[in-house]
């Protein structure tokens, strides 16, 4: 049992390594641009709020474990080797949903809110820094880490609707916007 357990764990690190390696070279660095994750990621900074389809997410999931299963079982035994896999595919999952939460929601709790501003600092403060959605540890380790800013500056035609509070709306005129007063400490407009 303990086997399996570590092997669950293993596939928990071992995604969160990918999450950081994919993200840092394959969302910034030129030479993966053009593929079809520098692609979407390019699109995701640029919209803010956009995602790649879950459809795609789905389909790559699925490849990969089925890519990476027979390996595992190979190396550790079916039973740990399918925890390793189910770690690692389940905490890609776990990340998908976080990583959407943050942009699309206020953060819960002290872990929410500390993720949401690790994550804004790469988007809006440093692109080179904070590449980990779920974890710290791998900027830790390759010297990428940044303390998030006091305040994160958010240009406006990226800001996300739970930030702000949308005024005076009516009849052709445009709405004003202002942080709402929870975020005021954290954010800001620019």
């Amino acid at each position: 049992m303990l086997a399996i357990v570590l092997a669950a764990v293993l596939g928990v690190l071992t995604w969160t390594l990918l999450e950081y390696v994919i993200h840092r070279w394959m969302g910034h660095d030129r030479r993966f641009k053009r593929t079809p994750f520098g692609v979407e990621h390019v699109r995701h900074h640029a919209q803010g709020n956009y995602f790649a389809p879950t459809w795609k997410k789905l389909v790559f999931a699925t490849l990969f474990a089925a890519a990476v299963t027979p390996a595992a079982c190979g190396i550790a035994g079916v039973e740990a080797g399918l925890a390793y896999v189910v770690g690692l595919v389940g905490f890609y999952g776990v990340y998908e949903w976080l990583h959407r939460r943050e942009h699309t929601h206020a953060g819960w709790g002290p872990y929410g809110r500390w993720a949401r501003r690790h994550h804004f600092h790469h988007h809006f403060v440093d692109g080179r820094a904070n590449h980990g959605v779920t974890s710290p540890i791998w900027d830790v380790v390759f010297r990428t880490y940044q303390q998030p800013a006091a305040s994160i500056a958010v240009p406006r035609k990226l800001v996300m609707p739970w930030l702000v509070d949308a005024t005076n709306a009516s009849a052709g005129q445009p709405a004003s916007i202002a942080i709402r007063p929870e975020h005021a400490v954290r954010f800001s407009l620019r």
